[in-house]
């Protein structure tokens, strides 16, 4: 049975303050769960169907009698047979300078919207990276929205938040090289990629912010081919974040 009290402590969980004291988030699909659960400790599993909630391992298992109870506490617009209550990831810790050694990293500064977040996440478990290093300033991976479009990459991918500003400056120091996207730099297809290090990706609307941007040892951008002179201003976050892992992935083949 899902009490009121559960049921409240569910529906809060759609605000980070609360998924922040709980220490708590929520998925909500038979697969995107299956995956999360490779990862996370599941608190509650809710369902109105009896056999999905013996497909995971869980805390409790509250079967509910209609759609109409998971619509209540779900975040979609048609809730799925199946939503899980996990703990948030033990490994939220900043990766250290001689863990970032020999790898490739995504650090994102103030990216806003959670379906770019989301995607983003999906792009770096699917090019092999395992750590995003997030601005206080982004939005919460852990918001419903932002859980669901990353389709259970976060089972494979670390996203922790940290000051970008001392995390660059450490890099810096320890002479990791941190490559960050622009819409002037160098053609990415014409320079010399190494096989390690920070790949910076900026706000929807501003870009790098101007306090990071002085910390980039190398200033990349992805080149239009359109001979418009109407063509679009830049590229959304999340496709530019595909194509820049790409290259990068392409150099290691």
């Amino acid at each position: 049975m899902l009490s009121k009290q559960k049921s409240s402590l569910v529906s809060s969980l759609k605000y980070k303050k609360f998924r922040d004291s709980y220490n708590m988030f929520v998925a909500e699909g038979e697969k995107l769960i299956m995956d999360l659960a490779m990862s996370f400790r599941c608190k509650y599993l809710i369902s109105t169907d009896e056999s999905l909630l013996w497909s995971i391992d869980a805390e409790e298992r509250i079967k509910v009698d209609s759609i109409g109870e998971l619509k209540r506490i779900s975040s979609l617009t048609t809730p799925s047979k199946l939503l899980a209550v996990f703990y948030k990831a033990d490994y939220e810790s900043v990766i250290s300078m001689s863990q970032l050694r020999g790898e490739l990293v995504l650090a994102i500064d103030s990216v806003q919207d959670t379906g770019n977040l989301g995607t983003i996440a999906r792009i770096a478990d699917w090019y092999g990276i395992g750590h995003i290093v997030c601005s206080h300033g982004t939005v919460d991976v852990y918001n419903p929205k932002c859980v669901q479009a990353t389709m259970g990459a976060l089972a494979n991918v670390s996203v922790c938040y940290t000051n970008l500003f001392q995390f660059l400056s450490e890099a810096q120091e320890c002479n990791i090289p941190v490559y960050g996207t622009f819409l002037t730099g160098d053609n990415i297809y014409h320079r010399s990629l190494s096989n390690s290090g920070i790949i910076l990706l900026g706000n929807e609307g501003q870009g790098i912010s101007d306090s990071i941007a002085g910390l980039v040892t190398d200033r990349i951008t992805i080149p239009h081919f359109s001979a418009s002179q109407h063509r679009s201003e830049s590229l959304n976050v999340a496709i530019a974040t595909a194509v820049v892992c790409s290259e990068f992935r392409r150099r290691d083949i």
